[in-house]
């Protein structure tokens, strides 16, 4: 959002703090950060619920803010295409009501539409996105914030329709119109002229027009480096400059994570792949063809063709015959989904052509004897992609050697192709009903990961009942319909199905909260299982409070328990334990581990979170992190656990003090006070904070934090013993919510927080 409306962003955060909305206020001022920063889980939550807060609160800005930004979390680096064009248009009619067109950050929606157009299929929707920016830019001066944004998604709508000339001219003159009216380049206009002039066969002009971005700032600047590195490698390697083309290509777990870029460094890969530098091996081609399959889920239609060409051209390159010609395939089926293939035909025949006429690798022995020399390689140097060449003569003929190959294409990626050789071999000949349950077991991953539900469906009817249930429950299990898991899974157990059936089972009872029956079904065979299943058992009977399951799970694993009834309370040491924040994020709180899925959380928390000190607390107690292996990081180490649910709330309540740090000596009393009462307390404030001397204005120390209360403790009782263990203090301390609530000498706390500037 290239628009300058934080001031009205900073009066909105005040509003709402002083008529209460304190949570909505912080969290309003984070969104941007999310979105740039890929806090896709935080902004998923927060971004809709402050939406709809504002909805409430008839606050139309607001809500338009929200809603921005969280479509742009989706459209910018996530690069959601087809997905998101409805909420881009729907965004783009709200920011035409008339309570919101005059908002200062009403344009961006026609950038978050050109942007959601671009990223489906950006040459079929050239023409829309030419005209819809082109009307909204002639209303705009160079002055407006708005300007830069629109300019360059119009030149990158020029850039699609086939135009690189015009769009280095219009490029060219936005950034002279920015500069004649005092404003500067953004880093994506610069870029995008960059992308103009190398379309328009300028590499070198292309290459100084990116020097030349550099300096200026970016609308999103966690990203500038890796899309700046990305696409001045591509300048580079088209140059044939191969070493500094390397230099400047992030790695692979730096662009990982970020599908917007997706496209064109598989492009300036495959420029480098055949230099020394760059390696071209069978992990490429894996994550490619995931990269290819988020884009189909995410509507990115042309993205999707185009890494599909580019796989098969770098397959091409190892000799992988049969994946090239899948992925021609897979390209050819893309096409009806774009409103413009112009020469996508030509390149798709092409790449068919060329795996025709490529020989595929020598392999390592006669046929009859590559199931033993596949079993034979070395794991971890062994190329999956190689062996997919080589055993499939023999697969659809032998079992042995169909396992093989079926489920190591489904590992790079190609779960149909092999579930169709074993449809054929399994299904079409009738052998499935006998068939092995390993068998059974391969084909319904291969279906699953292939997303055939109706044919999986269709296997399962075939099956015996005890395999035909255990089918369904992990199709259902797969795509998280647990009422149907649960059902399916009860009539593989009742049919003796196996350990697996009651995994599920017990997986979906816990989903529905049916803790109880989840444990339960798990202890019914404690002997067969494995201590995985044991420490989930634990979970879900800590959960039901069925404490004899709890212990007998405790005695299988070897875990010592003193008590040898009732709910296990004991003092195991801290540890961390892993709360979802108000903000979508997460918190850790020091807890005390009192049984062997239990914690009781040890430090106070802000007023309106869901937990607090005195919380007793169910945790997985699967750590998070390793334990350190030098012994002097292990004595102060505290394993981190992740929350599962809360168990029993403690009831405390927390109260905030705020001012002026005390002598050592002074707080050394306060906390033993608090201590003697058994109320935790914690500062929040680090040693960065300070605040204001009243009458010099000199910078103090300052702390903040809160004091936990149980159940049992009154308003009153929190407010006299504060006043008690700090009237001594050379500063005096505050807690102005407290006195708000109790209606008890509020204007001092008021004079205090204002004259120290708390």
């Amino acid at each position: 959002m290239d628009v300058d409306i934080w001031a009205w962003v900073g009066d909105t955060q005040q509003q709402l703090s002083e008529a209460g909305n304190v949570g909505l206020a912080m969290a309003l001022g984070d969104l941007p950060a999310q979105a740039y920063e890929g806090r896709y889980p935080q902004l998923d939550v927060m971004a809709p619920a402050i939406a709809q807060q504002a909805e409430a609160l008839e606050l139309p800005w607001l809500e338009f803010y929200a809603r921005y930004w969280h479509l742009i979390g989706r459209i910018g680096d996530r690069a959601q295409g087809a997905v998101a064009l409805d909420d881009a248009q729907q965004l783009r009619e709200f920011a035409q009501r008339e309570d919101v067109r005059e908002c200062p950050a009403a344009p961006a929606a026609v950038e978050a539409m050109a942007i959601a157009w671009a990223n489906a299929d950006g040459p079929g929707h050239a023409a829309e996105r030419l005209e819809l920016l082109g009307a909204h830019i002639e209303a705009l001066t160079p002055e407006k914030p708005a300007f830069t944004g629109l300019v360059t998604q119009y030149v990158a709508a020029l850039i699609d329709a086939g135009r690189p000339s015009e769009a280095v001219t219009y490029a060219e003159s936005a950034v002279e119109r920015l500069r004649v009216a005092g404003r500067e380049s953004s880093w994506e206009l610069g870029a995008e002229g960059a992308r103009a002039l190398l379309a328009a066969g300028r590499a070198e002009d292309a290459l100084q027009a990116l020097q030349a971005a550099a300096g200026f700032d970016a609308d999103d600047p966690v990203a500038k480096e890796h899309r700046d590195g990305v696409r001045r490698a591509l300048v580079l390697a088209t140059l044939g400059r191969i070493a500094e083309a390397v230099d400047a290509l992030p790695d692979l777990d730096v662009v990982g994570e970020h599908p917007r870029v997706f496209v064109e460094w598989s492009q300036t890969v495959s420029k480098l792949a055949g230099s020394a530098q760059i390696t071209n091996t069978w992990q490429l081609g894996r994550v490619l063809r995931q990269w290819i399959d988020y884009f189909g889920m995410m509507g990115g239609y042309r993205a999707r063709v185009e890494l599909a060409l580019v796989a098969g051209e770098l397959a091409i390159g190892r000799q992988g015959v049969w994946q090239a010609g899948l992925l021609a395939d897979l390209a050819e089926s893309g096409l009806p989904e774009l409103r413009d293939t112009e020469g996508l035909a030509e390149r798709i025949a092409a790449l068919r052509a060329t795996a025709d006429a490529t020989d595929e690798p020598e392999p390592p022995g006669p046929l009859e004897e590559r199931v033993g020399l596949f079993d034979a390689a070395d794991g971890f140097n062994a190329d999956p992609e190689r062996w997919v060449g080589w055993l499939a003569p023999l697969s659809g003929r032998d079992i042995e050697a169909t396992r093989r190959h079926t489920t190591t294409a489904g590992f790079l990626g190609y779960p149909a192709t092999g579930a169709d050789i074993y449809w054929k071999m399994l299904v079409d000949s009738g052998d499935i009903a006998t068939a092995e349950a390993d068998d059974v077991a391969y084909l319904t991953t291969l279906l699953i990961e292939a997303r055939q539900d109706e044919r999986l469906e269709q296997m399962a009817a075939m099956l015996p009942h005890d395999a035909q249930y255990l089918a369904l429950a992990r199709l259902h299990s797969a795509r998280e319909r647990w009422p149907e898991t649960l059902e399916a899974a009860e009539h593989a157990v009742a049919a003796g199905a196996g350990l697996e059936a009651r995994r599920l089972l017990s997986g979906a009872a816990q989903q529905l909260d049916q803790n109880a029956r989840a444990a339960g079904v798990l202890h019914d065979v404690l002997d067969e299982l494995v201590e995985e299943d044991v420490w989930r058992m634990i979970v879900m009977a800590t959960a039901a409070e069925d404490w004899e399951i709890v212990r007998k799970g405790a005695a299988k694993i070897g875990m010592p328990i003193k008590s040898t009834e009732g709910p296990i309370e004991e003092e195991m040491g801290l540890i961390r334990v892993i709360l979802p924040a108000p903000d979508g994020g997460q918190r850790q709180v020091l807890s005390i581990r009192t049984g062997p899925a239990t914690a009781r959380l040890a430090l106070p928390q802000p007023r309106g979170m869901e937990y607090n000190a005195g919380d007793l607390v169910i945790f997985d107690p699967q750590l998070l992190e390793p334990v350190p292996e030098d012994p002097e990081e292990q004595q102060n180490f505290v394993p981190p656990f992740a929350a599962v649910s809360i168990l029993r709330p403690g009831g405390y309540t927390s109260y905030f003090f705020d001012g002026a740090a005390p002598s050592e000596e002074d707080w050394a009393e306060f906390t033993e006070v608090m201590a003697e009462r058994g109320w935790p307390m914690w500062v929040y404030s680090d040693e960065n904070y300070t605040v204001s001397h009243p009458s010099s204005g000199e910078r103090l120390p300052g702390v903040f934090g809160w004091v936990a209360v149980p159940p049992d403790v009154s308003p009153n009782e929190v407010d006299a013993l504060l006043d008690d263990a700090t009237e001594r203090w050379v500063h005096p301390l505050a807690w102005l919510d407290l006195a708000r609530e109790l209606d008890v000498e509020v204007e001092r706390h008021e004079r205090i927080v204002k004259e120290y500037g708390l």
